[in-house]
């Protein structure tokens, strides 16, 4: 498995992006002040089933952290994601914001 992925920040289309091969995942958000918000999660099978969703979704979380910015996950799959890994990245989320 690749851990050293490399995804896409399309400010266009508002999306962060994973190509492999073919396909091509997609992490939509919205900015708005010091915060992103993840809205919409898209993978295609052929990717979930290969184990790149958590190595695509910590890219983006890292990128996010680089970026000194707050993280709000508006999309279940980000927020699943979140509550799965809240000690490593509950830091990235705005003050209030409990998940």
């Amino acid at each position: 498995m690749i851990e050293d992925v490399e995804i896409t920040d399309n400010e266009f289309l508002r999306q962060f992006e994973l190509e492999i091969g073919d396909n091509m995942a997609r992490i939509e958000y919205a900015l708005q002040d010091r915060k992103i918000f993840l809205t919409k999660y898209d993978m295609p099978e052929d990717l979930e089933d290969q184990g790149f969703r958590d190595i695509f979704i910590k890219a983006v979380f890292e990128e996010v952290r680089d970026r000194g910015i707050s993280l709000v996950p508006t999309s279940p799959e980000i927020a699943g994601f979140m509550r799965k890994n809240r000690r490593k990245y509950r830091d990235l989320l705005p003050v209030g914001i409990s998940i």
